[in-house]
C-alpha cells in the first residue's frame, strides 16, 4: 500500500487515539504487524507545544519510518506551520485531524466539528498540502449527523487539494462511538475517488477486517479500540488475509512478557512515576477479558513504583497460569 510516494509494509494502520498512540505504543504494534502507526492528535497552536503532553507526543526520536504525526486545529495557517515544524522534527507523513467527535476539540471548531463547514476544509487542507512536502492523509467521518452525511463531498475535496491518502471512520461526528459504524458510506467514497481510503470502525476480528475489505474495495483497515490491551491483532489480521486461517491467541506466557515490555518502554519513555500511572489503563486493557480481572485491575492501580507494578502483574500472569494447568489436568 502507498501512501504518496512511501510504500507500507501492508495495508493495516494503527489509529490515533489520544492517550494511547505514543511512541511505546506505535512501537510495539508496528513489532506486531502494523504497517504504520499514527501519533497521537498534536494541536496545532505551537504556544503551547511546552507543555509535558505535547512535548511526550513531539517525540519519535528512533521511532521506525515512516513516521506519521497527527495534528488538529481550525486555522489554516496555523496548520500550514504545525505541519512544516513537525516534519522539520522529523516527521514523514502528516496526518490531519477531522474525524475526533471529542467535546473539548470540537468545541474549538476542530475534529469533527470542521466537516460543517466545507470551505474551510479546502482552506486548511490547502495549507496544509503546500506547505509540506511530504504526503498529507486526512482522517475523517461521514459527516456531522446522519441527517448530513457529507462524506463524499470532503472526499471529493481532499482528493482535489492533494491529500494522498484518507481514512473514514464509518460513524457521524453525532454518533461519536454509539451504535454499530456504517461503511455503505466508505464503500461510496473508495468508489468516488482515486487516492487510496482506509475503513476504520469496529474492525475488531481478522474476519470482519477480511468482510469489510471485500465489501467496500478500501484500500486498507484502521484498527482503534480494539488494538487497546491486544497488540496482536495486527499478526492475526495479517496471516488470516494471507492464509485465510486463524491464529491461535497469544498464549499467557506471551501476554505477560509483551505487557513486560511494554511496561518498561513507558517507564523509560516517561519516567517512573508518570511511566506508573499511564500503565495502569494498559493494564487494564490486557487483563480484562481474564478471570479476576476487576479485583486485579482496583489491586494494581493503587501500586505506585515500577517494581510493585512488574511484580504484581508477574503474579497475576504466574496465577493464571497454574489455574490453566489444573484446569487441563482436570
Amino acid at each position: 500500500m502507498k501512501i504518496g510516494s512511501i510504500t507500507l509494509k501492508n495495508n493495516l494502520i494503527l489509529a490515533p487515539m489520544a492517550g494511547v498512540t505514543d511512541k511505546p505504543f506505535r512501537q510495539l504494534c508496528r513489532e506486531l504487524g502494523a504497517g504504520l502507526a499514527v501519533s497521537e492528535m498534536i494541536t496545532s497552536n505551537i504556544s503551547l507545544w511546552n507543555s509535558n503532553k505535547t512535548k511526550y507526543r513531539l517525540d519519535h526520536c528512533g521511532e521506525s519510518s515512516p513516521r506519521a504525526i497527527q495534528i488538529a486545529g481550525a486555522d489554516p495557517h496555523m496548520m500550514a506551520e504545525a505541519a512544516r515544524l513537525n516534519v522539520d522534527n522529523g516527521a514523514e507523513i502528516i496526518d490531519i485531524n477531522m474525524g475526533c467527535p471529542a467535546k473539548k476539540v470540537c468545541n474549538v471548531m476542530a475534529g469533527s466539528a470542521l466537516l460543517k463547514d466545507e470551505q474551510l476544509v479546502a482552506q486548511i487542507l490547502e495549507s496544509v498540502v503546500k506547505a509540506v512536502d511530504v504526503p498529507v492523509m486526512l482522517k475523517i467521518r461521514t459527516g456531522s449527523d446522519v441527517q448530513h452525511r457529507n462524506g463524499l463531498i470532503i472526499a471529493r475535496i481532499a482528493e482535489d487539494c492533494g491529500i494522498q491518502m484518507l481514512s473514514v471512520h464509518g460513524r457521524t461526528r453525532a454518533c461519536a462511538f454509539r451504535g454499530e459504524a456504517e461503511h455503505d458510506t466508505v464503500a461510496a467514497i473508495k468508489a468516488t475517488v482515486k487516492i487510496p481510503v482506509v475503513a476504520n470502525g469496529d474492525i475488531n476480528s481478522p474476519q470482519q477486517a477480511a468482510k469489510i475489505l471485500e465489501q467496500t474495495g478500501v484500500d486498507g483497515v484502521m484498527i482503534g479500540r480494539a488494538a487497546q490491551g491486544n497488540p496482536w491483532i495486527f499478526r492475526e489480521i495479517s496471516h488470516y488475509l494471507e492464509t485465510g486461517k486463524l491464529l491461535s491467541s497469544p498464549s499467557n506466557k506471551e501476554v505477560c512478557n509483551t505487557l513486560i515490555r511494554h511496561l518498561q518502554n513507558l517507564y523509560d519513555f516517561y519516567g517512573e512515576y508518570m511511566g506508573v500511572r499511564i500503565a495502569r489503563k494498559h493494564i487494564g486493557w490486557y487483563c480484562k477479558q481474564h478471570q479476576g480481572a476487576n479485583i486485579f485491575r482496583a489491586q494494581v492501580n493503587r501500586v505506585k513504583s515500577a517494581q510493585e507494578q512488574l511484580e504484581a502483574v508477574r503474579n497475576y500472569f504466574a496465577a493464571r497460569e497454574i489455574t490453566t494447568i489444573q484446569e487441563l489436568a482436570a
